[in-house]
């Protein structure tokens, strides 16, 4: 067996101190940038289209379709505002992980992997983003951290 010699533990050494020092922001980058990314897609629904998702949920067989108009619409909008400052982060993730599935499988999948011909290539990274989310927490910067007991 070869034994191997660090010095660091990185390629190089002039990056230790910078990566050590951003290192704790990594994951709230994420579930923040995550969250953020659900706001506009519900807003869009909530404030003024929802009867254009409802129309296109009972096209593509989703009844009762207003109802999961709004569903998917609020859990998009407050669901993203509280996964991006980290409120009841699991609560919401694992709402968000279920309408991602939805879309990722039932309306994406029959249209193949890529995203640019209508694929399941983007929901489906979202999905593994929420799950890797519900199964994180809200993390040391969130809201989350500061109540008595996390979800």
């Amino acid at each position: 067996m070869i034994q191997v010699s660090r010095t660091s533990r990185y390629f190089s050494r002039r990056f230790e101190e910078i990566y050590e020092l951003l290192k704790p922001f990594s994951y709230p980058l994420i579930r923040v940038s995550a969250g953020a990314m659900m706001i506009p897609h519900g807003y869009g629904k909530v404030f003024g289209g929802i009867d254009g998702t409802a129309g296109f949920f009972k096209s593509v067989g989703i009844e009762p379709a207003l109802y999961f108009a709004w569903y998917v619409g609020l859990a998009e909008f407050v669901g993203g505002i509280c996964v991006a400052i980290g409120l009841l982060t699991r609560v919401f993730s694992i709402q968000l992980v279920i309408i991602l599935a939805v879309a990722t499988f039932y309306i994406h999948l029959p249209n193949g992997f890529l995203w640019i011909k209508g694929g399941y290539e983007y929901p489906l990274l979202w999905m593994l983003i929420m799950i890797a989310i519900t199964f994180r927490g809200g993390g040391a910067f969130s809201l989350d951290s500061q109540l008595p007991k996390e979800f």
